[in-house]
């Protein structure tokens, strides 16, 4: 690289416009009781240039992934970094849709359902090159997703997820029209937090019996075992390679932001079709782009309704929020006994109607359906009753604003 890459000039003057921007809402906020959420939109609108569209990382003065478009996949993090060993990008806990984005930062649903078919031991991916086995990459996906959710947590779904932010920009439009969100059951909200984890196991069982062939050396679905076209030569069936993604909100709102700025072309994505299920292509199918509005629409009534049944969110939970990963998590959510009242207003503002900050007497109230947005460290009227705390240090807590 020389000096003349837009790279060396975009990444100080973003890291500088971050920087500010946070000094900025912390001396100029004029309600105290909102500046987290001020702080907090700011942070999600960051992280979405540097890491969802991939516009710190790349694409510079890499030829165009024709016919496709500059979307940022054509820029091989992994292959750039680390050789031949992973080049489908890091997996972050974070909804950034492999199909438009997947070579800076990838979503690791998406990686797990594809290393285990059709690139289970196979050295070939999607243009893409694997010197590991199908074992080794599945094993570095999970590994990556527990390091960063030990030290975390959930608090990519709250601060850093794309999609967590196009949620609470529903909320926002909620509210502007004036609308009054409902409220699930405790019994329900409950179940969906559950669900999270029979989706995750769904779309593993229909990984692994597509790579069969693969794994086994049986093959259960035909046109499973090697010799499919080029890009697919492990194995394929269709539209199915990769069962969850088929039905993730996230790949259709990825691409008509990427075609809408231009890193994506329409006129390539609207013509690929593959079958009856297929109504715009094998970027954005009727199935996936109807599972985005509906979602949009419950998230208009229900706050953060797709980050109760995340799959991705529940894989962030499971190694930050049960035992025993939840006594070496690094990011918690701790509440003083002492000063709270229960006046139950850190209740009333969770988006995902997470129970325990008002129910347990003290201490680490972190739960699974935490997303550690903060909003009731915010809200608490009682000075430090609760308190965002990383590696044991205090980085938010509760004040008694109407005193100050």
């Amino acid at each position: 690289m020389t000096w003349e890459n837009p790279s060396y000039i975009i990444l100080p003057v973003f890291a500088l416009i971050v920087v500010v921007g946070i000094y900025l809402i912390f001396k100029l906020a004029k309600d105290k009781t909102s500046k987290i959420s001020s702080l907090r939109i700011f942070v999600q609108i960051s992280a979405v240039f540097a890491v969802f569209m991939g516009l710190i990382l790349g694409p510079f003065d890499v030829p165009l992934f024709q016919p496709l478009g500059p979307s940022p996949r054509s820029l091989l993090v992994g292959g750039n970094l680390l050789g031949n060993q992973f080049p489908d990008g890091f997996s972050v806990p974070i909804l950034a849709c492999y199909y438009p984005n997947g070579r800076t930062v990838t979503c690791p649903i998406w990686q797990l359902q594809a290393y285990i078919f059709p690139f289970w031991n196979y050295s070939r991916g999607y243009d893409v090159l694997y010197s590991t086995s199908g074992l080794e990459k599945i094993g570095i996906v999970i590994g990556l997703i527990a390091l960063a959710s030990i030290i975390l947590g959930r608090f990519f779904c709250g601060w850093l997820c794309p999609f967590g932010l196009y949620m609470d920009v529903l909320t926002r439009i909620r509210k502007a029209t004036r609308l009054r969100h409902l409220h699930f059951s405790e019994k329900t909200n409950t179940a969906l937090a559950q669900s999270r984890y029979i989706i995750i196991a769904v779309f593993l069982i229909l990984s692994v019996i597509f790579g069969s062939y693969a794994i086994f050396g049986h093959q259960l679905i035909p046109g499973t075992s090697p010799g499919g076209p080029e890009g697919t030569e492990a194995g394929n069936v269709g539209f199915l390679n990769e069962p969850f993604c088929q039905v993730c909100p996230m790949r259709p709102l990825c691409v008509f932001i990427e075609c809408a700025l231009g890193s994506m072309k329409w006129s390539y994505v609207s013509k690929i079709t593959y079958g009856p299920l297929w109504s715009l292509g094998s970027y954005v199918t009727s199935v996936d782009l109807a599972v985005l509005i509906a979602f949009t629409i419950l998230a208009l009534a229900y706050r953060r309704f797709w980050c109760r049944i995340c799959p991705l969110g529940g894989l962030t939970a499971l190694f930050s929020s049960f035992t025993p990963f939840k006594q070496i998590a690094m990011t918690r959510l701790n509440k003083n006994e002492q000063k709270c009242t229960k006046c139950g207003v850190c209740k009333r503002v969770c988006p995902t109607q997470a129970t325990d900050v008002f129910e347990k007497k003290g201490g680490d109230v972190t739960e699974s359906r935490c997303i550690l947005c903060a909003r009731c460290v915010e809200a608490c009227p009682y000075d430090d009753a609760l308190e965002l705390k990383f590696a044991g240090k205090t980085m938010m807590k509760s004040r008694n604003w109407l005193e100050q």
